[in-house]
């Protein structure tokens, strides 16, 4: 596991011998972000309630890279940067049941809250602001950054598809961490990895999901976000 206290530009090699885990990797979403991870070259643990569940997903993508699964805890312990990719129900309990595991770490919230009813997605109020806040409150030894909130599963799952033509908003007040997380997004081909302001703008990114799935039931698309003139 490699220790990155403090991290400036970051070369291919240096990412390459990172530890990535997905929390959640179960999900549509972590399965996803762990395949496009894992061709890149990245090392990936997949956590999950269920370790042996985790195993036979990670199994199931043994031939995208190195990937392995086990219990969300050891996945923590095991990992240099950690994304979180759970339910919005189970996201505080979670993240107080790990502040051990994640302490010193990057940690790299993807949770959006959000609700459905019959007009279809919407934002839920969190009371600290955004789900990102709410992990950096619990999480208050670790490095918390935002990220892949907007990705589509549907194509980070998706064989057929070699490129996710998308830009990732990475939010945080941790100029090095954020530095990384750009750095972990550039490695997947067509995805540009973009700072997007500090933690407190975490709110508007996490609840831009709920227009991009109103576009996508309207239009028939996995619809992402592109920033011009950067």
């Amino acid at each position: 596991m490699a220790a990155f206290a403090s991290v400036g530009p970051v070369s291919d090699s240096d990412l390459t011998s990172l530890t990535i885990a997905v929390l959640g990797g179960t999900g549509p979403q972590g399965r996803g972000l762990a395949r496009r991870f894992a061709a890149a070259g990245l090392d990936v643990v997949l956590g999950s309630r269920s370790a042996e569940r985790a195993a036979e997903t990670a199994a199931t993508l043994a031939s995208q890279g190195r990937v392995q699964g086990m219990s969300n805890s050891e996945a923590a312990a095991a990992a240099d940067v950690v994304l979180v990719v759970v339910p919005w129900d189970g996201h505080a309990e979670l993240l107080r049941s790990l502040t051990t595991e994640l302490a010193g770490k990057i940690v790299v919230d993807c949770v959006n809250p959000l609700g459905f009813d019959k007009q279809g997605p919407f934002a839920l109020q969190v009371e600290e602001g955004s789900a990102t806040q709410q992990a950096a409150a619990i999480l208050t030894g670790s490095r918390v950054v935002g990220a892949f909130h907007n990705v589509s599963a549907s194509l980070l799952e998706d064989p057929e598809v070699d490129r996710i033509e998308t830009d990732v908003l990475v939010l945080g007040d941790d100029r090095d961490a954020t530095d990384l997380v750009q750095s972990i997004a550039d490695m997947v081909p067509g995805m540009r990895g973009l700072y997007g302001g500090r933690l407190r703008n975490a709110h508007q990114v996490e609840a831009l999901t709920a227009n991009l799935i109103a576009i996508n039931r309207r239009y028939k698309v996995h619809a992402g976000i592109r920033v011009t003139d950067v």
